[in-house]
């Protein structure tokens, strides 16, 4: 596939990367002559630098020939502009990362799409989304929903004392033989598994399981997780992703929000008619305990500074906070900040990724996530009628390595995969991939 991207950083240099991998030609437009250039000393991708807005730098683009133009610049204006004049000059399909939330309504949508723009994202929206399903799955570490919840994603920290510690895969099933769960992954000292029957559970592993709704509560207690009840919360930031989700939870939750701004705390209190407005620094520790830290059962860190949210975290961790998330822009950041204690982050970048890449695939995939902290990704395909994957039984399948089978979605019922199942057409599949077999898997439901 023929791909330009606008960005202006890390953002589309990431979206960039992740696409490579899967063999697409990959054009960069970006006004950062120096940044371009060193994406071009380490890298195969073609960049140009310059405006994506103007006409004859979409044409040096060759944006008539590309199967997706994709404008991820921190400039909403900029990037339906880019969306609009692209589609016009030829390019198939576009998408346009926005900030502003009220042009997400389904009848903005219409307009937009009537304007050439086939898709918007915006990742603030999807971030405060996840909060605040995070706030109601307290004992998870992160969660993603496949086909209305019919199986959903989970990923547990194995504390000491659960009772998979130190067993594997085929004794738990031995025990348990009617779970309503699979475990698809392990990640262990920056490694990342996937589980066969003889391997063994560890303390501190982060393991990524495909639950039914039925399998959740098992799944927690063979986890060594119990549900928090969270009514009192901190949130530092007042931007888009910590008022958004504030605007959602307040009506249940007493919240205290933290914003450094006081033009914007300003704003806030007209915004937000439940949560309480500190204009302060949450940095400041002795704030923090005015505020009454130590009764607090969730901590939220979205400023625009990672190392602030990881701080305040931390902080808020020291405290007794029984919860945490922090907003981590530096990918490089999210695997060490799960391992110091902090329980779940949140990455625009992922974000983006997780909602753009289906629009790049050669099968029929309704949903993506890419995990935070892992070089991995859980897809939802659906099966194409003929396509190879419904032809046999899973166990006679040639699943490559580096990919799993979570379970399957068939009209209003789920399933589990096991060796026996037998995929049929237009199901919806749950599947953990690593990146070298995302390729393979593609071709089996295509």
């Amino acid at each position: 596939m023929n791909i330009v991207i606008a960005g202006d950083g890390e953002v589309g240099l990431h979206l960039a990367k992740e696409l490579a991998n899967e063999n697409h030609n990959i054009t960069i437009v970006d006004p950062h002559e120096e940044l371009l250039k060193m994406v071009e000393s380490h890298t195969d991708l073609m960049t140009i630098t310059g405006d994506s807005t103007s006409i004859d730098v979409l044409k040096n683009a060759n944006v008539k020939k590309a199967d997706l133009l994709i404008s991820v610049v921190h400039d909403e204006h900029i990037n339906i502009i880019t969306a609009i004049l692209g589609k016009k000059l030829g390019a198939k399909k576009t998408i346009a990362r926005i900030n502003s939330l009220e042009s997400v309504t389904e009848g903005n949508r219409e307009l937009y799409q009537q304007l050439g723009i086939d898709a918007l994202v915006c990742p603030e929206a999807i971030a405060s989304q996840e909060i605040v399903h995070l706030l109601h799955q307290t004992a998870a570490t992160e969660v993603f929903d496949f086909s209305e919840g019919k199986l959903s994603l989970f990923l547990i920290k194995l504390e000491k004392g659960a009772p998979v510690v130190n067993k594997t895969l085929n004794e738990i099933a031995q025990e348990h033989p009617h779970l309503d769960f699979r475990a698809v992954a392990i990640h262990r000292n920056s490694n990342t598994i996937i589980p066969r029957g003889e391997d063994v559970f560890l303390e501190n592993d982060l393991s990524y399981v495909i639950t039914r709704p039925e399998g959740v509560n098992d799944l927690l207690k063979l986890g060594g997780k119990q549900k928090i009840d969270i009514k009192n919360i901190m949130i530092v930031g007042g931007g888009r992703v910590g008022r958004t989700a504030a605007k959602q939870l307040e009506k249940e939750m007493n919240i205290k929000m933290f914003e450094i701004d006081k033009n914007r705390c300003i704003f806030l209190t007209d915004y937000l008619e439940d949560t309480l407005i500190v204009n302060g620094d949450a940095r400041d520790i002795h704030l923090l305990e005015d505020e009454d830290i130590r009764s607090m059962d969730a901590f939220i860190a979205v400023t625009d500074n990672s190392e602030t949210n990881i701080l305040t975290c931390l902080h808020a961790r020291k405290y007794g906070v029984k919860k945490t998330i922090a907003l981590v822009e530096n990918i490089d950041y999210i695997d060490i900040s799960q391992n110091i204690g902090i329980d779940t982050i949140i990455n625009k970048k992922l974000i983006t990724a997780s909602y753009i890449v289906r629009f790049t695939m050669g099968a029929e995939v309704t949903s993506i996530k890419c995990l935070s902290g892992i070089d991995a990704e859980v897809m939802e395909f659906v099966a194409q009628p003929g396509s190879a994957i419904t032809k046999k039984p899973l166990l006679k399948q040639k699943i490559p390595q580096g990919a799993i089978v979570g379970g399957i979605v068939r009209g209003n019922e789920s399933k589990i995969a096991t060796g026996d199942l037998q995929i049929k057409e237009n199901d919806h599949v749950v599947v953990f991939t690593l990146p070298k077999a995302i390729g393979k898997i593609e071709k089996l439901f295509s």
